[in-house]
């Protein structure tokens, strides 16, 4: 009966020996993958004033059945308006970005009431009455401190709403230097050079801030384009806003996500927008190859770039994609190579009812 006993414990033990590694091993296994960054799907969304609850709704319904999980939704920067669409959103699953246009501020009431806070170009054009590109381009001078002000109040009163997950920038730059090149055709225009009035910013706000910093009368310059420090002022003035900004969000409990061009360098290039320097939590590149008579083996290139750039900050990309024009098929392919690029997300801009199913199938 003894040596049964010490016989029984002999095979208890060389069990437990054999066995208990690959439960561990499994539970490691298990524990890996749920630490596994979830790859995120988002989609804009304009809640125009027209539209009624039940339209906002079946919209937030549908996207969340068709693999979204967040949302960006602009309401204009309008806070009270956001109160009411928000919880319809949340209800239905999705969590929610306040989507807020940054300076480029379209019939602000406000901003309106004060033409000095606008951004002028080289030849002399406010944007205040003289808009380039297209009459919405209404855009504030990041160099005028009210303007700045405004654009932080703004951010204040969407990151102190309730349920949402972040405040989200979306034309946080200068405008267009240069256009995406398959847009220029539409406004016939060749820009081979930076023209006098697509450069900004010479309101008198910028250009004295500028002159008390580096001693400069940028208006005299022969060739602005060429002045570095003129460059980098610019590149500092938009990353001043946006960590303003980061701060305001931050102390409500909020994160900081913004929409900007492509990689960092093109959009230094494009708009004096060096977003690889910012203090934000996630990008959300607007990577919309057909703008750029580009293929989507583009689409990977541009994500692979603006991760690089971002390596060892605290800051994710969400590549973004541009696609009323696609086919489901298309979109599949898109996905996919946002995937394979190594990005945390897909933000998707123009949802058509066509997508939904291939949406929903790139999650499985």
């Amino acid at each position: 009966m003894k040596l049964f006993k010490i016989l029984f414990f002999i095979v208890t033990i060389l069990t437990i020996g054999c066995t208990s590694p690959n439960k561990k091993e499994a539970t490691m296994s298990k524990e890996i993958e749920n630490t596994k960054p979830v790859f995120k799907y988002w989609s804009w969304y304009g809640a125009g004033i027209e539209k009624t609850d039940e339209e906002h709704k079946a919209w937030f319904k549908k996207l969340a059945q068709n693999g979204i999980d967040a949302v960006l939704i602009d309401t204009q920067a309008d806070s009270k308006r956001l109160e009411k669409v928000a919880p319809l959103a949340l209800e239905a699953g999705l969590e929610v970005h306040a989507w807020m246009f940054t300076l480029n501020r379209p019939g602000d009431t406000i901003a309106l009431q004060h033409p000095d806070w606008y951004m002028v170009s080289r030849s002399g054009k406010s944007c205040f009455d003289d808009r380039p590109y297209v009459d919405y381009y209404q855009w504030l001078s990041p160099s005028h401190p009210e303007a700045r002000q405004h654009v932080w109040n703004l951010v204040e009163s969407m990151a102190k709403i309730e349920g949402i997950t972040s405040v989200h920038l979306d034309y946080i730059r200068y405008p267009d230097v240069y256009l995406p090149i398959g847009l220029l055709p539409k406004y016939n225009l060749v820009q081979n050079e930076e023209l006098p009035d697509f450069d900004f910013d010479y309101s008198d706000a910028a250009v004295e801030k500028f002159k008390k910093l580096y001693g400069k009368d940028i208006r005299k310059a022969e060739v602005p384009a060429i002045d570095i420090e003129w460059k980098q002022f610019r590149l500092n003035e938009i990353k001043a806003v946006v960590d303003g900004a980061y701060e305001i969000a931050h102390k409500h409990g909020k994160k900081l996500t913004a929409a900007v061009f492509p990689y960092p360098e093109m959009a230094d290039h494009m708009v004096r927008q060096r977003w690889d320097k910012w203090k934000v939590d996630h990008v959300l590149p607007m990577i919309y190859n057909n703008f750029y008579n580009e293929g989507l083996d583009w689409v990977k290139f541009a994500s692979q770039q603006g991760i690089e750039d971002l390596k060892g900050k605290n800051t994710t990309l969400h590549t973004g994609l541009y696609i009323p024009e696609m086919t489901a098929e298309e979109v599949t392919n898109a996905i996919n190579i946002v995937k394979e690029s190594g990005a945390s997300g897909v933000a998707l801009f123009d949802i058509k009812e066509h997508h939904f199913e291939a949406i929903k199938a790139s999650k499985k």
